[in-house]
């Protein structure tokens, strides 16, 4: 159950914090850490492994979302995630910039096609500028087809600072400079419990300076001072088996794109949203250009029957019980019946999904699209079912409790904001561990 940090991988933390890598020590993998990482981190004159579940960096969230960065217009003012989104998305262009990575700054439009949805873009326009968001604007129907030819309007949110990357490639570079700067990467490490333990390993001459030993399915053990876990789809669990709460809880939603086909990528220049709904708990179908040059359209927001669960038919019990039994889920369920049926029915029916981007893209047809890839989207939600809105980070008391640090909730903007993540994450684990 170990992930990178739902958008990026926490090695974010050396490219955020550059001072930190000048005296870390470099060493070889042993079964004694400073810190444990289920996710990444790095200090000076401490030890850090990162612990991953698969063969590889950045198999889920981080491999599956839309490539966009954010500017940091939709947040609450002062929430975590406006504050971070917003220095996050300066970052990440800087960071592309220093590495070489490829990057576009295409912009985005948020479109209103009603006229009932123009107060609602008003107030978006006044909440970015209260977020400090760069060079955002109102245009008319004239510079909606100005900025994209085939898009149709009556008003639209212009932010031209939004852009795309792949966030995979970014997430494999953060790996790299954990490694470079003397971090150990473990993989196909999956761990099942955390826990204090009452003797120092055998041969160890340390006694019990590293107390908490983490454990993975195969009966490997890394032994370590403390820990910091972000786990994704699986934080509530690593939560849990470290003694912590586990609300709130994760509950998996799969988002289905379809992808314009090659032929008709001319139609979409730019990132194109619609103006969100406050009755529904997603953002709603968008357009989406990709670093490989394509198009996605969508996502629909489901439930997934499997945390990793991609396709639609994938189930894992435990995780469909799981997410049924909750509570908290049950009452979004009642909420959002007919949003939610409306979601499962565009699911099946290309055509549905189709009417819809047509209210943006009068030209697109069934024929110019088809269906594309998936993700899942670690939901958190408490247990009334309302949807855990902003960044969650916590910890907890007792004796292992108290030496771990966890991320419970970085669902999108994250990997927007995973250098800002990284920059407070590391002044907490300095703070909280008195390191």
């Amino acid at each position: 159950m170990i992930r990178i940090l739902s958008g990026a991988s926490f090695a974010a933390v050396f490219a955020a914090q550059p001072k930190l890598l000048n005296s870390v020590r470099a060493r070889q993998l042993h079964s004694t850490y400073d810190v444990a990482v289920v996710g990444a981190g790095i200090h000076p004159t401490l030890s850090f492994v990162l612990l991953e579940k698969e063969k590889e960096l950045s198999l889920h969230q981080s491999g599956h979302n839309s490539g966009v960065i954010h500017s940091g217009i939709y947040y609450t003012p002062g929430s975590l995630k406006a504050r971070l989104c917003v220095r996050g998305a300066t970052l990440a262009y800087e960071y592309c910039e220093k590495k070489g990575l490829p990057y576009k700054k295409c912009g985005k439009l948020i479109v209103a096609v009603e006229q009932e949805e123009i107060p609602r873009l008003q107030a978006l326009y006044e909440r970015g500028l209260k977020n400090n968001v760069r060079d955002l604007s109102i245009v008319d129907a004239k510079g909606i087809r100005e900025r994209e030819p085939y898009c149709r309007g009556i008003m639209a949110l212009d932010s031209p600072y939004t852009g795309i990357v792949d966030w995979r490639l970014v997430a494999l570079t953060y790996g790299k400079d954990f490694e470079e700067a003397g971090g150990k990467v473990v993989t196909e490490f999956e761990v099942n419990d955390i826990l204090m333990v009452k003797e120092s390993p055998a041969g160890s001459t340390e006694g019990m300076k590293y107390p908490i030993a983490v454990r993975d399915k195969k009966g490997n053990e890394v032994r370590c001072r403390y820990v910091l876990t972000c786990g994704g789809l699986y934080s509530d669990r690593l939560s849990q088996i470290s003694g912590c709460s586990r609300e709130p809880r994760i509950v998996p939603f799969r988002g289905d794109y379809l992808v314009l086909k090659p032929e008709k990528h001319y139609l979409v220049k730019g990132n194109i949203y619609p103006v969100p709904d406050p009755r529904f708990p997603f953002l709603g179908v968008h357009f989406t250009p990709r670093m490989d040059g394509s198009v996605w359209l969508g996502p629909n927001a489901v439930l997934a029957f499997k945390r990793e669960g991609y396709r639609v038919y994938d189930f894992n019990a435990r995780d469909f019980v799981d997410a049924l039994s909750f509570r908290g889920l049950q009452k979004l369920v009642m909420k959002n019946i007919t949003y939610g049926i409306g979601e499962m029915y565009r699911g099946i029916f290309i055509g549905a999904q189709v009417k819809i981007l047509k209210k943006y893209i009068p030209e697109i047809s069934i024929s110019d699209v088809l269906r594309g890839p998936a993700g899942v989207r670690a939901q958190a939600l408490d247990r009334d079912g309302n949807l855990v809105d902003d960044f969650v980070f916590d910890g907890g008391v007792g004796d292992v409790g108290s030496r771990v640090l966890h991320v419970r909730n970085a669902p999108s903007p994250a990997a927007t904001s995973s250098l800002a993540i990284a920059e407070m994450i590391s002044d907490e684990v300095e703070k909280r561990f008195s390191l």
